[in-house]
């Protein structure tokens, strides 16, 4: 009988210690793009250099697949963009005010169980580029300048850009911008056939690391028509709550970031071809925090 019981008593423990062990990890999600990569990777080496376990669910889609995989209980944490979360996610109007854009999801989101942490000095915006010798050729340097020419030329851009408010939609509304077409095209594609001559336009992010790489011209959004798309990292109350060092790391991680290092990391991976975990592995050296 007692023996029976000593055997009950160990199973029960192992099972509490595996559950606790599950509840422990966290589960790192990102989007389907280079730069969601890389953060997804320097946060979730930065969480394993504390001590915790993680699991990555990395290239998981779009923006309302993540939102979805989050809400759902699918992931914990991704790195997300302050105007992505209004826009698509909420579908609010365009707000250009970063410090207002930020507190307006913040609140939104905390509705919905979710816990958006500190603003990383990373703002990857859209942005429209062109081969230099075009822009030149034309006198294009502005958003208005090229509202002037679209009609003649083709836009390579993401399919999200399509029916974004601050997307084609946006141009047009704002800019009175009308493409002669637009091709629907993966980001690692676009840059490729921006110089094959495919296309005339690519949309791109700020941070991009082609856009320095191949010396594109980028298009001064004179008009604000695009919102700030500062990265800030979204995980569920629930697990900071049982974990607060979750937070306090990401936001100690955040604050390492920039815009020039993030292009710069970008390049590192769409240019000379290098493993995002290689790259976030050697950025967090550089830090001090991975070994």
């Amino acid at each position: 009988m007692r023996r029976g019981m000593a055997l009950l008593v160990m199973g029960l423990a192992t099972a509490l210690g595996s559950a606790s062990a599950a509840a422990d990890t966290v589960r790192v999600g990102s989007k389907n793009f280079t730069e969601q990569y890389v953060l997804a990777e320097i946060y979730a080496q930065a969480f394993e250099a504390e001590g915790m376990k993680v699991e990555r669910k990395l290239n998981l889609g779009g923006t309302l697949i993540a939102h979805r995989a989050l809400l759902e209980n699918q992931i914990d944490f991704y790195p997300e963009y302050t105007g992505t979360m209004l826009l698509a996610v909420l579908k609010e109007k365009v707000m250009t005010d970063p410090d207002a854009v930020y507190e307006r999801v913040k609140q939104a989101y905390a509705t919905q169980g979710v816990a958006v942490l500190d603003q990383a000095p990373i703002n990857n915006t859209y942005v429209l580029v062109m081969m230099p010798e075009v822009a030149k050729k034309n006198g294009v340097a502005t958003l208005s300048d090229l509202a002037t020419h679209a009609q003649k030329w083709t836009l390579g851009a993401g399919p999200e850009f399509r029916d974004r408010e601050d997307g084609i939609p946006g141009l047009k509304q704002k800019y009175g911008m009308n493409f002669k077409s637009d091709q629907q095209l993966a980001i690692g594609l676009r840059y490729r056939a921006l110089k094959d001559n495919q296309v005339q336009v690519v949309n791109g992010y700020a941070t991009d690391g082609m856009i320095s790489a191949m010396g594109l011209v980028r298009l001064k959004d004179d008009k604000q028509l695009w919102p700030p798309y500062f990265v800030a990292p979204v995980v569920r109350k629930d697990v900071i709550e049982k974990n607060p060092k979750v937070a306090e790391v990401a936001n100690k991680v955040s604050a390492m970031l920039s815009d020039e290092i993030m292009s710069r990391l970008n390049f590192l991976v769409d240019g000379e071809k290098q493993e995002p975990a290689d790259v976030a592995r050697d950025f967090l050296k550089t830090k001090g925090i991975a070994k």
